[in-house]
């Protein structure tokens, strides 16, 4: 059925997604004019008319985080003062999410920060994908949907063979989505604990469950420096664990030392989602990416059409 009066735009930093979701819709990505001045400026400006439409804005987080966002605190301004009826921001990673808590006296909530401007700038409504800590709905002054993977994965997940498998949380924070994969899946659970001593530096300090002779199956919302999961991986390997450990993350930001890390230790399959773009220095052996643009498909055309996301999911 034909989608009357909806917009779909790009910012730069997800094209091929924004394009999928689109493909998916049957509706032609709208054209927004980007451009930068000499001097770093950013300039948008939507070539179609958007008055009354309903606009969705497809801009995720890569590494180039902050440009990302004043790109996309621009292309909202534009959208809203060409009299777009609704400007539904779509973010699949949502850049400054870890920063969700004052964990030590005087850090800042960036998160917060981020929810702030996106509402400043004149967005009506927020899509994004597993936030680090649910509680992030709460920064934002209006209706947001926070959309989880975990059928996602459960649905790649139960054509495996796996032997005795066994869904592992890296750390207390994940093991509210680690849990929901486990119920999915009826696999059972573990949990390590850890620590930081520093940023982008983990230690596993205790293994919470049974994974001795086990298919471990280590479940996060994002792999970084990839340190996290290389120190799980190790920790279970010296409980016991079955060698052939796989890792599933929605986010593959990759940054710094990820992609060494991760070849190095050996996953038998590391599992992640399009929500951020990777080019081919970022892609290795054994690296899965399952799209995110028909769940985001669907999403769209529901709140499109005033009806329930839950059952889009």
């Amino acid at each position: 059925m034909a989608l009357k009066n909806l917009r779909i735009f790009s910012g730069t930093s997800n094209p091929f997604l924004a394009g999928a979701i689109a493909k998916e819709l049957h509706v032609p990505l709208s054209k927004m004019q980007i451009a930068r001045f000499s001097c770093g400026e950013i300039y948008a400006k939507p070539e179609e008319s958007v008055r009354g439409a309903d606009v969705f804005l497809i801009q995720t987080c890569t590494n180039s985080v902050n440009e990302d966002y004043m790109e996309l605190f621009i292309m909202i301004d534009s959208l809203k003062r060409s009299f777009a009826k609704n400007v539904h921001v779509v973010i699949p990673h949502f850049g400054y999410a870890r920063q969700d808590r004052v964990a030590s006296p005087r850090e800042p909530i960036s998160a917060k920060v981020m929810a702030s401007l996106i509402a400043s700038a004149g967005a009506d409504h927020v899509i994004s994908i597993h936030f680090h800590s649910d509680q992030t709905q709460g920064f934002f002054p209006f209706p947001m949907d926070n959309l989880h993977t975990k059928n996602l994965f459960a649905d790649y997940l139960k054509n495996k063979k796996f032997r005795d498998p066994v869904i592992v949380a890296p750390d207390a924070g994940a093991a509210k989505e680690a849990g929901r994969i486990s119920a999915l899946l009826d696999f059972p659970m573990a949990i390590l604990t850890k620590k930081r001593p520093r940023f982008n530096v983990a230690e596993v300090t205790a293994v919470v469950g049974d994974v001795e002779g086990k298919t471990c199956i280590l479940a996060d919302d994002m792999i970084d420096t990839a340190g996290s999961v290389c120190a799980a991986h190790k920790a279970l390997i010296d409980a016991g664990a079955n060698p052939d450990i796989y890792l599933l993350a929605t986010h593959a930001v990759f940054s710094g030392p990820a992609i060494e890390r991760l070849t190095k230790t050996g996953f038998k399959e590391v599992i992640v989602t399009d929500t951020i773009p990777l080019t081919d220095e970022k892609k290795f052996k054994g690296l899965t990416v399952l799209s995110v643009a028909p769940m985001l498909a669907r999403v769209i055309r529901s709140v499109h059409e005033d009806r329930s996301v839950t059952q889009a999911i």
